[in-house]
């Protein structure tokens, strides 16, 4: 694939894998788009990328609203011309137990991360088709395997991966590709800006995020997944074992998660 005449558009790309992903594709010399909440993030990370050499386009946009996904097509169509891959990247975790959390935090979780991704994709995929594309979901383990205190991460993850099975078996004979990626456990700030019950963020991390994947080799799993058009990428050993048991011995498996839980700094079963 030559990447220098691609156009790749990735939302939620001013930290962690998002915008590892800027880099690693953009190393390739495609044409990047990122998007973001925060204009002082989103200038910060275009600066990172051009001092590297990338051809970027920064649209600040909110991914769970349907006028900016809207408009940052349209931005991206006017400084580029077209778009040939999209990363559905952009979300936000949480930690709460559900009958303590406010619904207005599991409608935020579901917006950025359901919404987000839906919206995205529907006003990308007219570009797609036309360029036979790819389309590229960051979806989480908790897309196969539930975790208590993380019901509406884990909710948005499993229709994040229903949608794209559905939207595969659409347009596989379309010459479109669909690839899931499912990281384990990375090292990003996406658990420092969990949110809790009432809504604030987290703050600190309750893992030992030095133990963790870093966002750099993520993308780089992610980049190769897509060269050779994968339909799934789940990452770590831990994230792949996950997967596996929760298929064969489910029952089991809500104990085992239950106590690996229960065992996080701050856990809210304690």
């Amino acid at each position: 694939m030559q990447w220098n005449s691609k156009v790749v558009v990735i939302t939620g790309a001013t930290s962690g894998i998002g915008e590892a992903c800027a880099f690693r594709f953009g190393q390739e010399g495609a044409k990047i788009v990122i998007t973001g909440r925060s204009q002082e993030r989103l200038n910060a990370s275009v600066e990172k990328l051009k001092a590297k050499n990338i051809d970027v386009l920064g649209v600040l946009a909110d991914a769970g609203s349907k006028t900016d996904n809207e408009r940052m097509v349209q931005e991206a169509l006017q400084a580029f011309g077209r778009i040939d891959v999209l990363i559905a990247n952009a979300g936000i975790s949480m930690r709460a137990l559900f009958e303590e959390m406010d619904l207005e935090v599991f409608e935020k979780v579901m917006d950025t991360n359901f919404w987000g991704t839906i919206y995205a994709t529907k006003y990308c995929l007219p570009e797609i088709l036309k360029n036979k594309g790819s389309i590229i979901g960051i979806s989480s383990i908790n897309g196969y395997r539930g975790t208590p205190a993380r019901t509406a991460y884990t909710a948005s993850k499993y229709a994040m991966n229903g949608f794209f099975e559905s939207l595969r078996t659409e347009v596989m004979k379309k010459g479109v590709h669909v690839l899931v990626a499912c990281p384990g456990f990375t090292a990003s700030n996406i658990r420092n800006n969990a949110l809790t019950a009432d809504g604030s963020m987290q703050g600190e991390s309750p893992r030992d995020e030095g133990s963790m994947m870093t966002s750099e080799e993520v993308a780089d799993a992610i980049f190769k997944a897509t060269v050779r058009k994968k339909r799934d990428l789940v990452l770590t050993g831990e994230g792949k074992l996950a997967v596996f048991l929760n298929k064969w011995i489910p029952g089991i498996m809500d104990g085992i998660v239950y106590n690996k839980m229960a065992k996080e700094k701050d856990s809210p079963f304690k």
